[in-house]
């Protein structure tokens, strides 16, 4: 029964020792190792970033954080905006508006996946400010919101490629 057990062992170290690795596979690189805690900080910046753009009225900043590719899923539509849509969009709106407050309520919550190609932020914000119409007149602008952004690392930079999104109910 002994000599069994060996024979089997001995079997198995060579069969493993046989089969292609994903190093050895045809036709696929060697796949580097995925620095996750690297990727997910790399993610929570970028949407620090998209923050202070929103504070600082910053469109480029913001832009620079998205592929060119991008949909976005919102008030139950889905639309799939071009990096020149997007700006038409976002020019009018941090244009007129003025925040004193865009924060994270809760700390984001950052994955990246195994292979190290595709992330998520989900986050919950909330925003006070001013939107001035064209007329001068002033509006109150309040709420909490809460978004995932998808993110893909695109040449080796994270950029977003879509947004869902909804507003908290006023109360």
């Amino acid at each position: 029964m002994k000599s069994l057990a060996t024979a089997s062992a001995i079997l198995l170290t060579l069969l493993a020792a046989c089969a292609p690795s994903s190093e050895t596979a045809p036709n696929r690189a060697p796949q580097p190792a995925v620095d996750t805690a690297a990727d997910e900080a790399i993610l929570r910046e970028l949407h620090a970033t998209v923050i202070r753009a929103h504070l600082e009225n910053d469109v480029d900043r913001w832009l620079a954080t998205e592929a060119e590719s991008f949909v976005s899923a919102n008030r139950g539509e889905i639309r799939y905006l071009d990096g020149e849509t997007r700006r038409q969009m976002r020019e009018p709106y941090l244009g007129s508006v003025r925040f004193t407050t865009y924060r994270d309520l809760r700390e984001p919550i950052v994955e990246v996946s195994d292979d190290g190609t595709l992330g998520w932020v989900i986050v919950e914000v909330e925003l006070d400010g001013t939107h001035t119409a064209g007329d001068g007149s002033e509006t109150p602008v309040q709420g909490v919101f809460a978004w995932i952004e998808l993110y893909r690392k695109i040449d080796g930079r994270w950029l977003c490629v879509g947004n869902v999104s909804n507003a908290r109910p006023s109360s």
